[in-house]
């Protein structure tokens, strides 16, 4: 069976989050080169405007595909001046990847955002990227990320032996039960606990280098689900915006049932 999420990218500014949307896309065949944000040319970015000024300013979606699993990524506005564009995006999304800077660690907008991801109870998957800069400490960052978003946020770069599966077991008390009886967390345990926000796991590298980045997309395979929607139509906009002739495009997140070429829809 074919699986199909939604994903969005959130970071503070500069933490690399569109750099790491475009390595994304790489590894997944996507695109033949991975652009750059400073360089003008990353495909994500496709407003004059955005590559005018080198910053995300509009809500921008791609396609993943990995073996029988599809996702929709959504990369957003890092900057505060159009969060409420982030923000939007955020209704539709299946997960998020909350993207951290290894040189600057968990800035305020981060926690800002770590907020709405509680309020519209999005599963978070954490990219700490430019963990090739001078300075980045791995275990430093994580324990700030503990610190500061939820301690409950575990290293899935690690090898999973038993001290893997216990820390994650802590997490959640139906886990530990599983955990001390059996001595092992399966791989949908994992999945259910990440779904219920019980559990966070955490993934380091640089998406400049794209390193790092193809672990992720594994952890997103692995232990991403399918929402489960009904047969009834139904859709959720999370953007409006215009084409070069001036008509008007909307953006929405099918949410059940099919929607078919001249159907006419009633919004509420």
């Amino acid at each position: 069976m074919e699986k199909r999420t939604t994903i969005g990218i959130l970071a503070h500014v500069d933490a690399g989050k569109t750099t790491l949307a475009e390595a994304m896309l790489y590894r997944c065949g996507a695109i033949r080169k991975a652009g750059r944000v400073d360089h003008g040319d990353a495909h994500m970015d496709t407003h004059s405007l955005e590559r005018a000024r080198g910053i995300t300013i509009f809500a921008s979606q791609a396609q993943l595909q990995l073996g029988d699993w599809k996702a929709a990524l959504l990369d957003t506005p890092g900057h505060v001046d159009f969060s409420a564009e982030m923000e939007r995006t955020l209704k539709v999304l299946d997960y998020a990847v909350l993207v951290i800077s290894g040189a600057d660690g968990v800035q305020g907008h981060t926690r800002t955002l770590w907020r709405l991801l509680k309020l519209y109870q999005v599963p978070v998957f954490l990219f700490i990227n430019k963990m090739d800069q001078p300075g980045a400490d791995k275990e430093a960052l994580l324990w700030e990320i503990k610190e500061h978003l939820d301690s409950n946020c575990i290293d899935f770069t690690q090898e999973q032996n038993e001290g893997f599966y216990e820390e994650a077991a802590m997490c959640e008390e139906a886990a530990m039960e599983k955990f001390l009886s059996e001595g092992i967390l399966a791989s949908n345990d994992l999945a259910q606990m990440i779904a219920k926000r019980e559990l966070f796991p955490c993934y380091f590298g640089s998406a400049l280098k794209v390193q790092g980045v193809e672990e992720l997309l594994d952890g997103l395979y692995e232990y991403g689900r399918t929402p489960q929607y009904p047969d009834k139509f139904g859709a959720k906009i999370f953007k409006i915006a215009r084409e070069e002739q001036g008509n008007r495009l909307t953006y929405l997140k099918v949410t059940g049932g099919t929607l078919r070429v001249k159907d006419m829809l009633n919004g509420k």
